[in-house]
C-alpha cells in the first residue's frame, strides 16, 4: 500500500499527491471542475482563488484547471467546490524551480498606465464630441472612460502589494463605477428630457475610434487578467466598455436612418446599465483568502 498522502476532502478523488515540503508556489495541481466549460466559469474560478493560487491555466475543453499554490491541494479543492462547479483533484506534485509563472510588477504598472492614458485621452475625445454632437450616449460613454482612468489610477496602487490590498482595491474600483452608473443616470435623463436631435455620423465615428482604443486595452490586459483581483477588475472594465462602444455606433446608425433621438437616449440607458453591472461583478468578488 503506498504511503503517499491523497486528497481525502469531499471531492472523492484519490489522486496520489508528491510527497516533499513545495517550496513557496512551486505546487502545481491539475483539478477537474465539471460545471467549467467556458471563460465566464474560468473567470470565477480565478475569483476564488484570488490569494490561495500564484497561477492559472485553463483547459475549457476538459475542463481542466492547472493551479500553481502554496496551501494544500485539497485545501484549493475546497474552495473551487464553494461555487458549486465540482472540483476532484487528478494530480498534484511539485513544480520545476521555473514552473510557477511570476508576476512582472513593473510590466503592470507599464500597461496600467498606459490603460489610465488612453482612458483618460478618450474622456476627452467623446466629452468633446458628445457635447458638440449633442448626444447623451457618447457624453455617458467619455464620461465611462474618465471613471475607468480613475479605476486604473486605483488599480496601479494594489500593485506589489499583499492579496487583501489587490482585492480592497478592486472593490474601491467597484464603488467608483458604481457613484459613476449614478451620475451617468441623472446626466442621461436630463438629456432625454432637454436635450436636441443628436448628430449620428458623429455618434459612428467617435464611438469607432473608442472601440479601436478598448480593443487595445484588452489586448494589453489579457496576458495580465491572471494576476490578482485588481487586474481582473480592469479586463472586466475593458470589456464592458468595448459591448459599449459597439450599442453607441448602432444606436449612431439608428439616429442617422430615422431621424429620431430616441436610439441615442436608449443606448446611453444601457451604458449606464453596464456601468452598474460591472460594479456589481467587482463588488460580488470574493473577499477570502490569503
Amino acid at each position: 500500500m503506498s504511503d503517499r498522502p491523497t486528497c481525502a476532502t469531499e471531492c472523492g478523488c484519490a489522486v496520489a499527491v508528491a510527497n516533499g515540503p513545495a517550496p513557496a508556489g512551486r505546487r502545481v495541481s491539475r483539478i477537474e471542475v465539471p460545471g467549467m466549460d467556458c471563460p465566464g466559469e474560468g473567470e470565477q474560478v480565478r475569483a476564488c482563488l484570488d490569494g490561495l493560487a500564484t497561477g492559472l491555466e485553463f483547459d475549457y475543453p476538459a475542463r481542466v484547471v492547472r493551479v500553481w499554490h502554496e496551501a494544500p491541494p485539497e485545501a484549493v479543492c475546497a474552495r473551487i467546490r464553494q461555487l458549486g462547479f465540482g472540483g476532484r483533484l487528478l494530480a498534484s506534485e511539485v513544480a520545476a524551480p521555473d514552473g510557477s509563472p511570476v508576476v512582472d510588477e513593473r510590466r503592470q504598472r507599464r500597461v496600467l498606465w498606459t490603460l489610465l492614458a488612453i482612458n483618460a485621452a478618450m474622456f476627452v475625445v467623446e466629452g468633446v464630441a458628445g457635447w458638440w454632437a449633442d448626444s447623451a450616449g457618447l457624453l455617458a460613454d467619455g464620461l465611462d472612460m474618465l471613471a475607468d482612468a480613475g479605476v486604473y489610477g486605483v488599480v496601479l496602487y494594489a500593485v506589489g502589494r499583499g492579496a487583501a490590498r489587490r482585492r480592497l482595491a478592486a472593490r474601491l474600483a467597484g464603488c467608483l463605477q458604481l457613484a459613476l452608473a449614478l451620475g451617468l443616470l441623472a446626466g442621461v435623463v436630463h438629456r432625454v428630457l432637454t436635450g436636441p436631435e443628436p448628430l449620428g455620423g458623429a455618434m459612428m465615428a467617435v464611438a469607432l475610434l473608442a472601440l479601436l482604443a478598448n480593443a487595445a486595452c484588452l489586448w494589453l490586459l489579457a496576458p495580465r487578467r491572471a494576476e490578482g483581483a485588481h487586474m481582473r477588475a480592469s479586463f472586466i472594465f475593458s470589456a464592458s466598455d468595448v459591448i459599449a462602444n459597439l450599442g453607441v455606433v448602432v444606436a449612431g446608425a439608428l439616429v442617422s436612418i430615422s431621424g429620431s433621438p430616441w436610439p441615442d437616449h436608449v443606448i446611453g440607458l444601457l451604458i449606464v446599465a453596464a456601468v452598474l453591472t460591472g460594479a456589481l461583478r467587482i463588488l460580488r468578488l470574493p473577499t477570502e483568502g490569503a
